[in-house]
């Protein structure tokens, strides 16, 4: 318990967690109550962003923030209301607007990160001069799944932000996720705000939660946010807060182009889209960059921003999020974590992401071995947009050439069946799952199977040790239950 008290004391002076009021010189000024759908006439939805008023956004007035949370704590209904209450979209859009996927909609998940730009005007109180100042800011919300399965979409998405809005169920309190998602965004050193949602709910008990964040992060209580992203309650605190606690993004505008290659998908039209985060300069179209990956050279055929959907805005600036179109036709020329920079000029590749280290194991199989070339260029373009996805080729002697696909978990390895099939349309045999164990044998080499089938018998060789997966957990339960 010591160690733990530490970590959080740790957690505490290295996690930017911020009161508000805590600025003597700018006070934020609130409505009282906000409604989601009662954006001001200064935040309607406009039809396009030009490069010129993009360029009125210097890092200073950019703020890049994700919403992570557990499962069913309410983070797309969230960002939902963020959006129609900056008019990015209008009111009544359905619910969970940036849960894109089918999957996505009949789960009731999410699945896949989504970003989205938002424009806001923040007026702010100077006492010096006795009066307000309204500015306008650039806000790049990125939604994030809360299933643990796929805690790589939630990395890689805090990897281009610089705070979070941590959410909390107000009913069910701090949860699995809330706990693992928090420590994600304090190794990545994040600003955090702590949300408690649903505050409208009859067993909501906001103070229990206050006291939960306060025992696990040691979170003051008074810096949460009290919300009901579905009556509106409590939002109007949400986005100046994202303003004053989250810190600008850091970063050189008079440098050579220097961005963070965050996720990509492929269109049959356009090629592979990839969503990039600018670090370094800026990038027009029309520039050649080159990836430090692979070493090639790409011309920009269009860039522009998610607002929400694919708006082009012929440039991106330091500290913003948005997509790019290169003419890339082979989705293993966009590699997740990547840097891209401009071409001719050496730069120091950005740090990427953390392997991933999959759970699980299943062979993927054509229904009709004649469809499986249809197969193989199904798996690639969905590891294109689902880097987390390990993919080997393997034979069968009952169902004959197709995959061995590694997965974060068995939940993922549901989904990505299903989107093989709904967005691919591919017909596919699963093998049942089974997870990668090693084998010892009496010359001490060592082996890790993944397939069973890949375990030769060898009369030369005895088997002296198997080791499987185990898992050293920490359980949390209320203490109300008495246990």
């Amino acid at each position: 318990m010591a160690g733990a008290a530490a970590l959080r004391r740790a957690a505490r002076s290295a996690v930017r967690v911020y009161g508000p009021g805590r600025s003597a010189a700018r006070t934020v000024v609130l409505p009282e109550r906000l409604l989601s759908s009662q954006a001001s006439p200064d935040h309607r939805p406009r039809p396009g962003v030009s490069a010129s008023e993009l360029g009125q956004y210097p890092p200073e007035r950019v703020r890049n923030f994700s919403i992570i949370a557990h499962v069913d704590h309410g983070k797309s209904t969230l960002a939902d209301r963020l959006l129609e209450l900056t008019g990015t979209i209008q009111k009544g859009h359905g619910a969970q607007y940036l849960d894109k996927l089918q999957v996505e909609k009949e789960r009731g998940i999410t699945v896949k990160a989504q970003t989205a730009t938002m424009f806001y005007k923040h007026t702010v109180e100077t006492p010096e001069s006795n009066g307000t100042d309204t500015s306008s800011y650039l806000l790049n919300l990125i939604d994030t799944p809360g299933h643990v399965d796929f805690s790589y979409e939630v990395s890689r998405s805090l990897a281009a932000c610089q705070g979070a809005l941590l959410v909390v169920d107000a009913a069910q309190g701090v949860q699995a996720q809330t706990i693992a998602n928090f420590y994600l965004a304090f190794e990545s050193n994040l600003s955090i705000i702590p949300v408690i949602n649903k505050i409208d709910q009859p067993t909501a008990d906001p103070d229990n939660v206050k006291a939960q964040l306060k025992r696990l992060f040691d979170i003051d209580p008074s810096e949460a946010l009290l919300t009901s992203a579905k009556t509106g309650q409590g939002l109007s605190q949400v986005l100046p807060a994202v303003i004053e606690r989250i810190p600008c993004p850091p970063g050189n505008c008079d440098s050579p182009v220097r961005m963070l290659l965050l996720d990509s998908y492929y269109d049959e039209y356009k090629g592979v889209i990839c969503h990039v985060a600018i670090v370094d300069g800026a990038m027009r179209k029309g520039d050649k960059i080159s990836s430090a990956a692979t070493g090639r050279t790409y011309e920009v055929f269009d860039v522009g921003i998610m607002h929400p959907e694919l708006t082009p805005t012929g440039v991106l600036y330091t500290g913003q999020v948005g997509y790019v179109i290169t003419g890339m036709r082979s989705t293993k020329e966009a590699r997740i974590g990547d840097t891209l920079h401009q071409a001719k000029t050496i730069v120091e590749p950005l740090p990427g992401f953390k392997p991933v280290r999959h759970m699980v194991f299943s062979g993927v199989y054509p229904a009709d071995g004649s469809d499986f070339e249809a197969l193989s260029h199904a798996i690639e373009k969905l590891t294109c947009n689902d880097a987390s996805v390990s993919v080997t080729k393997e034979t069968s002697t009952a169902l004959g050439m197709g995959f061995r696909c590694g997965f974060l978990g068995l939940l993922h390895m549901d989904v990505s069946h299903q989107r093989l099939e709904q967005e691919y349309g591919a017909q596919v045999i699963s093998t049942i799952p089974t997870v990668p164990y090693i084998f010892e044998y009496g010359d001490e080499s060592k082996v890790q199977i993944e397939n069973p089938a890949a375990l030769s018998f060898n009369a030369g060789k005895r088997i002296t040790a198997c080791w499987e997966p185990t898992v050293i957990a920490t359980i949390i339960i209320p203490s109300m239950l008495g246990l």
